[in-house]
């Protein structure tokens, strides 16, 4: 244990005890001392010096719809023309998928072709998983769509899978190119990235009035706001996948006389696909994890479901939409990886084939395709998978829910009672009383002592900022909210990983349940809490560790697993225990990597608060979601700043942590 001290940054432990004793008196005390003193400004930011942000861009968005323009054309029929380029390819999609192809408008119109049947799209499906692996991955991919006829969510899932193939390559193609500007650019990487930072800690509900405004409302919008919300990751891991290619490789585009352009695009791009597509992955699960966010501005399908089935508070509906969701984002996640590591030469091509012989599913599908085209025509079963035969199993998730409300209410009210009276409510009551004087000065405090003066000047500012748009007390709730959340998630989260780490059996069930954890989009983690729990803090708490446990854990046995193996023989040579080569060799050393999983599971749980305003929190999350529901752009945005201030201030003081753990530890290169 002397060993984890000596590691952790800021050794002194005078230094924190006096900063928290005077924070926690402060706190407790600071209503007597305003009555005291008859100086309201101790605990509430003087509202003549308030910085009228929310108004300016509220003011800035008006001007730029209505008044903007560039000579020739104005902002506003730029942003139409911009979705009329998404649109047409989306509407495309649609009809192929689920609408059908026709001519005319409302009851003129007039079929000229169907979409492509249940069964068509199933073998598509399954044909691009076996070309991409094996029979396997193949049946895993054909049966996830046909849970999605079978339990009658395909209508819905069509609509959803539309939206996914237009906003990924969307996201994708723009991240890859960003990340190659900024890859010969210097400059344009260093401005770029606090913008991908505020881009991936800006609530997505911020920027949802906005996009209104310049897009209006309907699926065109609800594509913008998921091409935003999903492509900074493919910037970031494009960037590191550029760098990442060896010196060799480009060594021999120089030597064979490649042009700047035939290097990028033949050598170095080639070089980083597997990388690259770790990035489309990551495009591919955020564009499903907001379907739903998505639903709220137009966008229809499996989102639109689990939105109405909790207004609805339809316990059953919305479990049986969102597992399809689920369902969804395995396949598509499992057929994105298999692409990702499917290697040149797992399929050789002879380029003096054609396409059906070198692809011999090409012709599979092509008549499947015809075939049920011909005979959808003349039975609908072919064309469409019949609701007769169809399960569901709402009915199932609502008895369940009934039944452990009827028998075990006493017990969840004991325990939810337990946790408000002796952590949630002293822990607000602690952060709510900071005076925002005192909480600035904390943060420069806390900045300078683990990063510096320059962390100081950045912790002091954007505190200060908060306080001076009038967000203090909601911005203390949030961070209350946030740090029980985070820190039941990692005293979950840690062990599990280590035990993950340690032991085979428990890895694999561990990883089947967060796979499923992350999987599961963010509203669907509300339903059977607030059916439980009912509504308020302690429900926004469960949902908030469920939905940020998993960085915990991954990042735990990730820590662990990677110690040199010389190391732990080295304490066992010595005659450490089992316990004690995990307390005095792999836990100091999987620090950095554990601060990260911190970091990680920060970033989650204020993505997830704002969801959480849903269920009654009163924090910075429901400030958002207000400004959503009264389409105040400026509310929005200086709300979802607010909350961006926040990450950023615990990625920068987590990230100089790690940093200083390294180099206590000798890992800095």
């Amino acid at each position: 244990m002397k060993r984890l001290q000596h590691l952790l940054p800021g050794r002194s432990g005078w230094f924190w005890l006096t900063l928290f004793f005077i924070t926690w008196a402060l706190s407790h005390y600071s209503w007597d001392l305003y009555k005291a003193l008859d100086a309201r400004w101790i605990i509430k930011y003087p509202s003549a010096y308030l910085f009228k942000a929310e108004s300016l861009i509220s003011h800035f968005m008006q001007w730029l719809v209505e008044d903007a323009t560039f000579g020739i054309f104005t902002f506003r029929e730029l942003t139409r023309f911009i979705a009329a380029l998404i649109e047409f390819p989306y509407v495309f999609m649609r009809d192929l998928l689920i609408d059908g192809f026709s001519v005319g408008l409302g009851n003129q119109a007039v079929e000229i072709a169907p979409s492509l049947s249940w069964i068509a799209v199933i073998v598509t499906l399954t044909a691009i998983a076996h070309y991409a692996r094996d029979w396997k991955l193949a049946a895993l991919v054909g049966g996830c769509f046909l849970y999605l006829a079978v339990f009658g969510q395909w209508q819905s899932a069509m609509v959803t899978l539309a939206s996914v193939l237009i906003a990924v390559p969307i996201g994708s193609l723009g991240g890859l190119l960003l990340g190659i500007l900024a890859y010969r650019v210097p400059l344009f990487e260093t401005l770029l990235r606090p913008i991908l930072d505020l881009m991936q800690t800006v609530p997505v509900f911020a920027y949802l009035v906005p996009i209104l405004f310049l897009f209006g409302f309907g699926p065109v919008a609800a594509l913008v706001a998921t091409v935003i919300y999903a492509m900074p990751p493919m910037v970031r891991v494009t960037i590191v996948a550029l760098k990442g290619v060896p010196s060799e490789i480009r060594d021999v585009g120089v030597m064979v006389g490649c042009t700047r352009w035939q290097m990028m695009w033949k050598v170095i791009v080639p070089a980083a696909a597997p990388t690259l597509m770790v990035g489309v992955n990551q495009v591919i699960m955020l564009t499903l994890n907001m379907v739903i966010i998505a639903s709220m501005i137009g966008a229809g399908g499996l989102g639109f479901d689990v939105l109405g089935a909790l207004r609805r508070l339809d316990i059953g509906g919305g479990i049986e939409a969102g597992l399809a969701i689920v369902v969804m984002a395995i396949a598509l996640d499992r057929l994105s990886q298999a692409f990702a590591s499917r290697s040149v030469d797992t399929h050789p091509v002879n380029p003096d084939r054609n396409l059906i012989g070198r692809h011999p599913w090409f012709a599979t599908v092509l008549l499947v395709a015809i075939c049920t085209y011909l005979l959808g025509g003349q039975s609908a079963i072919v064309q469409t998978y019949p609701e007769a035969a169809t399960v569901s199993t709402g009915t199932f998730w609502s008895g369940l829910m009934g039944y452990m409300n009827v028998h075990f209410f006493d017990t969840f009210e004991a325990v939810k009672t337990v946790f408000l009276t002796y952590l949630l409510l002293p822990i607000k009551n602690f952060f709510t009383g900071i005076p925002w004087v005192w909480g600035i000065v904390v943060m420069v405090l806390i900045g300078w002592r683990m990063g510096g003066i320059g962390l100081a000047m950045l912790t002091g500012t954007l505190t200060a900022l908060i306080a001076m748009v009038g967000l203090w007390d909601k911005a203390m709730i949030t961070v209350y909210l946030c740090g029980v959340s985070v820190l039941i998630a990692s005293a979950i989260g840690i062990p599990m990983g280590i035990l993950a780490a340690q032991n085979d059996k428990a890895n694999r069930v561990i990883g089947s349940l967060i796979d499923t954890l992350q999987t599961l989009p963010s509203f669907v983690y509300l339903i059977p809490v607030v059916m439980l729990f009912r509504v308020g803090d302690f429900s926004a708490m469960i949902a908030v560790v469920l939905y940020a446990l998993a960085p915990a854990v991954r990042y735990a046995a990730h820590g662990i697993r990677n110690i040199d193996q010389q190391l732990i023989e080295a304490g066992l040579v010595s005659g450490c225990t089992p316990r004690q080569v995990l307390w005095r060799i792999k836990l100091p050393m999987a620090i950095p990597e554990l601060l990260l999983g911190l970091n990680q599971t920060i970033m989650l749980a204020l993505s997830m608060l704002v969801i959480t305003a849903l269920v009654g929190t009163r924090d910075l999350g429901q400030e958002v979601y207000i400004a959503l529901t009264k389409a105040n752009s400026g509310q929005g945005i200086v709300a979802g700043f607010a909350i961006a201030f926040i990450a950023i201030i615990a990625d920068r003081i987590l990230s100089a942590a790690a940093n200083r753990v390294r180099r206590n530890l000798g890992l800095e290169r």
